[in-house]
């Protein structure tokens, strides 16, 4: 019987709050984002969810929830692989950018396409622009040709598939509970997957902050079901700030 999967975004971070496109910037989670770290270890432990191995991004404000979800469910001891195939989708040229203001200068529904599509990207970074991720010591090991400058929701899927097959399933399938804590569109990516959801279809898809989304998979890795975790009303709250957040501008 393979184990439970347990996909968790990061709490907010000090740029969703600012409304800047964040994407690879590494920031940090605001005061708001570990009370969400915190509560989504609780309500994993009320389900009596016990995680055994850990997966996350290279970005502090995943590492940072997972630390705290760690600690307060006393599982500090887990394994925990770190993978930048687990990052945010790149946003390009738009990272560090105000999404009010980028709207004024490109218009509304051009801001929209790079937003939301499937399979169009931002603007990319120039190779010699100091935020691409080649000039970034974390990714010293990684090929630069396969370091993004730019990357669709689409792109995003064909980067955590590895991850997926070579390192996450194996641990499923060998009965594992395993947390994947890292960031709105590689999580929509893995979601799209799994549920094996339209590309028009997940366009419109959001995943809420620190809300733990369990899956229970049969023989072959296939939903039997997932739920979120939590008071509804709370889960229903936080999608909805997540929404307001994505359409602000």
């Amino acid at each position: 019987m393979p184990g439970k999967l347990i996909l968790v975004r990061h709490g907010q971070s000090t740029w969703n709050l600012e409304n800047l496109f964040t994407g690879w910037t590494d920031v940090d989670l605001a005061d708001c984002g570990r009370a969400e770290a915190a509560q989504a270890a609780r309500e994993l432990l009320a389900q009596d969810v016990g995680v055994e191995v850990a997966f996350t991004s290279v970005l502090k404000r995943a590492i940072r929830t997972l630390w705290i979800m760690l600690d307060e469910m006393d599982r500090m001891w887990i394994p925990v692989e770190r993978s930048w195939r687990l990052n945010e989708r790149h946003y390009g040229a738009l990272q560090g950018l105000n999404k009010a203001q980028t709207v004024a200068q490109h218009g509304e529904a051009q801001v929209k396409v790079w937003r939301r599509s499937y399979d169009i990207a931002p603007p990319p970074l120039a190779s010699d622009d100091p935020r691409h991720p080649r000039f970034d010591p974390r990714y010293a090991g990684v090929d630069v040709a396969a370091l993004p400058a730019t990357e669709s929701l689409q792109d995003t899927l064909a980067r955590v598939l590895p991850l997926w097959h070579a390192r996450i399933a194996p641990e499923l399938r060998s009965g594992r509970n395993v947390l994947v804590v890292a960031h709105g569109n590689s999580l929509r990516a893995m979601v799209k997957m799994l549920d094996r959801i339209a590309a028009s279809e997940i366009v419109e898809l959001n995943i809420p902050t620190g809300v733990p989304l369990l899956y229970e998979l049969d023989g072959e890795l296939q939903p039997r079901g997932s739920r979120y975790l939590g008071d509804p009303q709370a889960i229903a709250a936080a999608a909805e700030a997540v929404r307001r957040q994505t359409e602000k501008r």
